[in-house]
This record gives C-alpha cells, structure tokens and sequence, in this order.
C-alpha cells in the first residue's frame, strides 16, 4: 500500500509532466529567441560551416538587443505602482494609506523594481517572465516575518498550471519551480535524503540516482485546493466563521447578538512541498490562498486549445537573417575591392615580378615594369544597388514588424516637424503598450497576494516603516490595542474620534488592488513640457508660480535642484502641503493649535453670551422706561383733549348767558367760537392719531419684548445664567377714551 508522500509524489509527477507537455513549445521558443536577439546565434550552423569552408564570413549585425532595450526602458520609467482602496465597510480609508506606505516600503525593502525589469525584460526577449512573492525574517533577531517580492533570473525553472487561461496566477491550482542545488548544500540541507534529480526524463527512467554531476535539481510544488467553509452572518453585521462563532457563541448571547443567516462557501488553501525524484523533503503551509508565482506574458494567441506567448522580436527574425546577409554580402564585396587585378600587355610583368604578383594585396612604395605602356589597375564597380536596397528594407520589414521607428528610438526619420515625430513616437508606444499593460497587470496581481497575506504576516501589533509617494520613510504602530479611555470614546463621542491616536488594524476590512499604467513616461513628460511652455507663452504671468513645475520636467543635470529652490521662493499659499513635508508637519502644529484655539474661543464665546444676556436685559429695561413714557404721555394728552372741551363747553356757555351781547357781537362771538372750536377739533383729532401711534408702538415693544424673553430663555439654557427674569405681562397700556 503506497504512503501519503508516494501519491503526492506520483501526482506532481503526472502534473510536472501536463505542465511540460503544455509548455514545452513556449519555452523551445523561449529558448531560440533569446539565443537569436540576445546572445546574437543568427546564423544556421550548417550555413556558417559551409561559408567557412568557402572562406567567406557570416557577419551578424543584431539590431534585436536595441528594440527589445527601447520596450524595456519605457517599462522601467513607467513602472506601474500599488495602489489599495477600501472595498467594505470595515475597511478604513486611513488604514489603506498605511497599506499603500507598507507596499511601497516591500518593494523598496526586497528591491521589487530588480525583479519588475528581469520580468518585462525576459517577456519582451523570449514571451514570458516570471517573479515571485516570499515570506522572511525581518531581521536575524526576531520571529516576525516580512513580505518580500524577489526576481526569478531563469524563466524555464518555471513549470504552470497546464489548465490555466487566465492572464495572472489566479487560477493555477498547482506550480512547479525547479532548482539546481549544489550537491554539498542539499546533503547538508537534507541529510537523509538521496541526491536524486527532479527532471523529465525521471519520468522515464525510473529515477535514478545522481551519482556524477555537481548538482542536484529539486522542485517546489505548490498546490491549491478548495476548501469548504460555512460563514455565519450576526445580527451585529459581522460575518464570522465556523470556528469563530463556536468560541464566541456565549458572548455573542451574553451581548444579544443573534444569528440570521448561514451560508456554505468555498475559499483555497496553498500548500509548498519541496521535493527531489522520490522524496517529499519538506511540507509548508502558505498563509495566502493564491500560488505567490507572478507571470507576466508577453503576446498571446490562443489557438487549437494551446497558449502560445510571443516575445517583440519572434516574428522580426527573418527581416534579421535577411539583414544579416546583405549586409555580409556588401561587406564582402567591399573587402574585395584592393584585390581586384592589374591589366598590361604581355612582358609588362616581367620586371619586379614578385612584386607584381602580390600587388593586389599587399602595398608596395613603387613597381617597375617592361615596355611602353604602363598595366592598369580593373576599377572597383562598388557593391550592387540591389544588394544595399535589399538591407534597407530589411531594415525598414524589422521596424515595421516590431512596431519600433527611428523617431521613438531617437534616430533622424523623414519625419520633419515635432508634431509627425510625437505622433509616430504615440504610434510606437501603442504598438508595444500590450507589454507594459501586462507587466501592469502583473504588478497588480503581486499586490493582490500582497494585501491577501498582510492580515496573516501583519497580525500582532509592531511597528512598521511606511513609504509615503514621495519616498519619505515613517514608522507607524499598526493593530494596537484600544485603552479603555479609547473605547468609550469610540462608543460615546464618535464626533471627537479625531482626537484619538490612530489604530491602523491591518487584521480588519477588505481592500482592493488598482494599478495605474499609462503610454511611455518620456512621451509624457515631453509632452507635459511642451503643454507648459505653450501655457506660459499664452500667460507669462504663470510663470511665478510654475516655473518650479516646467523645470522639473527637464531633462538637463541639476534640474530637479533648481526645482526645489524655485519652489522654496512660492508665495505659501502655492505650495501643496502634500509636496512639502514641512508644510505638511506645520499643518499638524496648526490643527493642535487650532483645537486649543477653538477651546479658548469656546470660552470666550460663553462670556460674550453672559454680557450679551446682561445687554439685553438693559435694553429691555430701557424699552420699559420708554413704554411707561409713552403711556404718561398719552394720558396727559387725554387731559388736554378734555380740558379743550371743557373750554368750548364754558365758552358757549357765556355767550348764552351774557346780556350785554348784541346781534353782531353774538355773531362774531359765534363765528369765532366756530373757528375756535374748529381749530379745537383738528387738534383734538391729530392728539387722538397720536394716541393710536402710541398704542401700536406699544404693542410693536411688546411683542419685541416678547422675542427678546424667548432668545433670552434659549441663552440661559445655553450658558446656564439665570439671574434674567423679566415678564411681559406686568406692561399694561390704558386704552385711550
């Protein structure tokens, strides 16, 4: 009955062989095209050894490694970077910032950008690259562990998942890395094990032992298998586990939380074997639920069931050969001209005539000769039009192919002004963006594995160096404990959150990974110039406060210094805190300041409203002096007004009773009564308009008294000053008769 390990080890053995079946096409051609445009292998070895034998050269002028740089440079200056964003409600926008310093500082850490280029460079030669995501020690004293993105040099150590058809790893479900190891190295590494190879050809020949190499070849196998879970949904909102609920199901009904709903899902767990031809030397659990092996692609075509990936140069190989040859050709007849022969007639020779034998290749100070006319010398014709022509368009067929012209390789092209040029550099970097898109999507696969181990790696609370995007190291404290002070705060007064210490709990939340790839960053940054230039031409008022802007996208030494001092000489309400990290730290100072500003205001703002209460209560005492005025006055003109009819009452009264009074003094005493009396009467009428103005501006500061007492209830209540009492309802007004 075989053991666990032997059917492990017959299933990798079947899977390494699907996974090299499936592959062995691409990494044949692999092989070939980086041999042809990298190590310059052009010429067919028979073809060589006949011209050889013919004594003619076989030249190799390889334009490849140019093209294939021009791809790769464009990639390093326009590495995609991680960026993570918030994908739940738990997760935190604060805490995303802090992943984003932590991914920055990995890659720094484990020089992720070495491992970038080898891959793009490795799928731009031969179609495919791969890299890889590991786990370290972060440091040689201490247990935690570090993610690492480290480089894979050699692409054909790489055996996928046959099945696979997705673009990233997402969907392997097993893996193979092969490597050679040093036989002294693997003896002492595994002392028990038998130094046999992992290869191929184990398939065949029933494993036989190393007994005469130098090294032994062993295979990481990595596996993913679905694992069947059940979450359970609280009503708290929470979404827990199996395990989690039955350790927490008594707090959870302790605290009142019930369970809604439950649901059977599927998640994958990784598992590393290392292995050699018949043992399984090592068994290590991946804390990730993805294969940590990045490939990124070169073109691809789906054909026949088969994938098959293509590097820039695959199908620029003949216009190559064919260059390769002209060119040889024209050389060759060019290095044949000094030996074309000397024409004279008979007997010309015959003086000097071991000089005149080696004339055509050697150079001699004179030469004599016989008789009367001197040999001449057959003139070199020069190599064939056809032949150079045939070179030219080679040359031009490679270009084409590749999608790569002069102009975005910086050489003089036919194009004239700096609008054809840009269009054809834009032309040539779409042609090849499909590379840069996929190492893009690569990177952002590596942050997905990144960010899906980080609440396993980044589990206790430590402190970790964080980058911010203008490379400024700092060190945060991630998943640290709340105090009791802290929790309350949390639960009572979320509004004064702010004025907690931030706890970045990587352990919480669920975030998503973006990359962010554009065309080529010279086209961009030339581009960019351009645009400023133009825009301080059209407002060379904007030159003020931009000039640090068009200088750093220059390209002359010391450009990004001058940048610097002619932003140290912008007004500062310019310059972006987010640029200047001291303005950065000045805004922190200020918040601090602020807060005890806004207290110190706080109070002073509650005194104000003390002498505003005190205020107002004398201007509502004012108001009742006023009204108690009014109210006098108006009673006094009520006396007039009676007296006055009092006085026309007794001066009629005197005109009937007096006998002294003739027919004309009564009518003249009548007509003045009647003028007096008319005059009586219009003032008596304005008097009386007077009082009804009274009585409605009475009423008017009564009912402004009445708003008053109501601001003055709501000021009491706010500063709790309680000496204001004031009634409305002791103002009387007498009505006018």
């Amino acid at each position: 009955m075989a053991t666990e390990d032997e059917e492990l080890l017959e299933a990798a053995k079947e899977q390494f062989s699907q996974s090299v079946d499936a592959f062995e096409a691409n990494q044949t051609r692999y092989e070939k095209d980086v041999k042809f445009g990298r190590m310059g292998e052009q010429w067919n070895a028979d073809d060589i050894e006949a011209r050889k034998n013919q004594g003619r050269p076989s030249l190799t002028v390889n334009r490849m490694p140019s093209f294939i740089r021009q791809v790769v440079n464009d990639a390093r200056q326009n590495k995609p970077s991680i960026k993570v964003h918030p994908f739940d409600d738990k997760a935190d926008p604060e805490t995303a910032e802090v992943i984003n310093g932590i991914i920055r500082n990995i890659e720094q850490v484990s020089k992720a950008d070495l491992a970038y280029d080898t891959a793009i460079d490795c799928a731009t030669s031969g179609g495919f690259g791969y890299f890889r995501v590991d786990l370290d020690y972060a440091d040689d004293d201490t247990f935690d562990m570090d993610i690492r993105i480290n480089r894979i040099l050699n692409p054909l150590t790489i055996y996928p998942d046959a099945a696979s058809t997705c673009a990233d790893s997402s969907d392997w479900n097993y893996c193979f890395v092969t490597e050679m190891m040093p036989k002294d190295e693997f003896e002492d590494q595994y002392p028990e094990a038998d130094a046999i190879n992992w290869s191929p050809t184990h398939l065949e020949n029933n494993d036989q032992a190393w007994y005469d190499k130098d090294q032994v070849r062993v295979a990481e196998y990595w596996v993913r298998e679905p694992v069947n879970k059940t979450i359970y949904l609280m009503s708290s909102g929470d979404v827990v586990s199996e395990e989690t609920y039955t350790q927490l199901e008594s707090e959870y009904a302790a605290a009142g939380i019930e369970l809604l709903n439950t649901r059977a899902t599927t998640s994958h767990k990784v598992t590393q074997y290392i292995m050699n031809g018949q043992q399984v030397l090592e068994t290590n659990e991946w804390p990730g639920k993805f294969i940590p092996i990045v490939p990124l692609y070169g073109e691809e075509v789906f054909i026949d069931g088969e994938r098959h990936f293509f590097s820039l140069i695959h199908f620029a190989k003949d216009a190559q050969s064919i260059y390769n040859y002209w060119r040889t050709t024209t050389t060759e007849l060019v290095a044949m001209a000094p030996k074309t022969p000397w024409i004279g007639p008979s007997g010309s020779f015959d003086t000097d005539l071991d000089r005149w034998q080696n004339a055509n290749t050697e150079t001699y100070s004179y030469l004599e000769y016989d008789g009367d006319v001197p040999p001449q010398r057959q003139p070199f014709a020069g190599p064939p039009a056809g032949a150079l022509q045939e070179a030219l368009n080679a040359s031009d067929d490679m270009k084409s192919v590749m999608g790569l012209h002069d102009a975005s390789m910086g050489a003089q092209s036919n194009e004239i002004s700096g609008v054809a040029i840009g269009k054809r550099v834009r032309e040539s970097d779409t042609s090849t963006y499909h590379f840069i898109d996929n190492m893009a999507r690569a990177i952002r696969h590596a942050g997905i594995i990144i960010v899906d181990l980080m609440p396993m790696i980044y589990s206790k609370p430590r402190m970790m160096r964080v980058l911010g995007e203008d490379g400024v190291p700092q060190t945060v404290a991630v998943n640290q404990q709340l105090t009791k002070e802290q929790e309350m705060l949390q639960g009572e007064m979320m509004e004064q959150r702010e004025a907690m210490d931030a706890i970045y709990d990587l352990t919480v939340g669920k975030y998503d990974v973006t990359v962010k790839a554009g065309p080529s960053y010279t086209t961009q940054r030339e581009e960019a110039r351009e645009s400023m230039i133009a825009l301080l031409q059209a407002f060379p008022q904007a030159a003020s406060v931009t000039g640090d802007l068009v200088v750093n996208a220059m390209d002359w030494p010391n450009a990004d210094i001058f940048a610097k001092r002619l932003k140290s000489l912008l007004p500062p309400g310019v310059i972006d805190e987010q640029d200047d990290p001291r303005l950065a730290q000045m805004g922190q100072q200020m918040q601090g300041m602020e807060q005890v500003i806004n207290q110190l205001m706080a109070d002073r703002e509650g005194k104000q409203a003390a002498i505003q209460v005190d205020r107002e209560k004398l201007v509502i005492d004012s108001r009742k002096v006023d009204i108690d005025y009014m109210q006098a006055e108006t009673k006094r003109m009520e006396a007039e007004i009676k007296n006055k009819e009092a006085d026309i009452k007794a001066a009629e009264a005197m005109r009937e009773d007096s006998p002294n009074n003739t027919p004309i003094m009564v009518k003249q005493m009548d007509n003045a009564m009647k003028e007096v009396a008319l005059t009586q009467e219009a003032q008596i009428a304005t008097d009386k308009l007077d009082i009804e103005r009274e009585k409605l501006e009475i009423e008017r500061d009564k009912l402004n008294l009445e708003k008053y007492k109501a601001d003055m209830d709501a000021t009491v209540k706010m500063t709790g000053k309680t000496d204001v009492d004031v009634t409305v309802n002791e103002i009387e007004v007498s009505p006018a008769e």
